[in-house]
């Protein structure tokens, strides 16, 4: 099977990028801008998200809260997920964006073989400045480099608390009143207690990551607006992406 993400940069005309240990190298300017993130993601496919392999998500039957509701077959087809950012270091034409933290809810639709997702929403913690927020937007849109049924939208700003303590994660969208995402490691057939973990899968428009550390959750959850779901027992993963203006130049000499 054709990896999906691949599939829709290439319905998008996007130079695909290589998993590479260094990004080319040119003379820095004042356009220039890097993002080194961690994120702590979960989603309402079945573990291991099928996204990444199909340009369809899992089907889910009436009852889709949770695994039980999963009949991976011809029920409604989408993926509901809930991507949450730490920026370990990066910046974007002199402002630095070390310490952000932002929560991306989305859902990819029903079938995205055309590179059209359905709908986000971006939520910023309070403290991220103006600039810092104008500097992510723009580096999300290459990390994210699809269409959208409905414009990307901007929720209203709520704290957001990103934990990682073990081989657990925890993040909260206005102290869980929002959004509330936890991941447990533990419950993954490993060996040796050591993180399992997917390497050489490309993930977005990101050149490099170091790999998906898989955690399922115990609890996926969106709480506000139309579009509000929540999930039990499905996907989830932990990965830190690198991405900078470099890359994306030369994925443009590319095309």
């Amino acid at each position: 099977m054709k990896k999906v993400l691949m599939l829709v940069l290439a319905a998008l005309g996007v130079a695909a990028f290589a998993l590479s240990t260094h990004a080319p190298a040119r003379a820095a300017g004042a356009n220039d801008w890097s993002l080194n993130a961690t994120i702590i993601e979960a989603c309402s496919c079945p573990m291991f998200c099928q996204c990444y392999f199909n340009a369809k998500p899992a089907g889910h039957s009436a009852m889709s809260g949770s695994m039980a509701g999963m009949d991976h077959g011809d029920g409604e087809h989408y993926c509901r997920a809930n991507n949450v950012f730490k920026v370990n270091k990066g910046s974007y034409k002199g402002t630095k964006l070390d310490g952000a933290k932002f929560w991306i809810a989305m859902d990819l639709g029903d079938d995205f073989s055309d590179g059209t997702m359905k709908w986000a929403v971006i939520t910023f913690d309070p403290s991220v400045t103006p600039a810092q927020r104008a500097g992510i937007t723009d580096i999300i849109g290459h990390v994210y480099p699809v269409k959208w049924e409905t414009p990307v939208a901007m929720g209203a700003d709520a704290p957001i608390e990103w934990t990682h303590p073990g081989d657990h994660a925890c993040a909260l969208l206005d102290a869980g009143q929002a959004g509330d995402v936890r991941l447990d490691g533990s419950t993954v057939m490993r060996d040796k207690k050591q993180p399992t973990i997917i390497q050489n899968l490309h993930y977005w428009g990101a050149p490099r990551n170091d790999g998906f550390v898989l955690m399922p959750n115990s609890i996926e959850t969106y709480k506000l607006g139309p579009n509000a779901f929540e999930f039990k027992g499905t996907n989830g993963f932990m990965i830190t992406l690198d991405i900078n203006s470099n890359d994306v130049m030369a994925a443009n000499t590319t095309k």
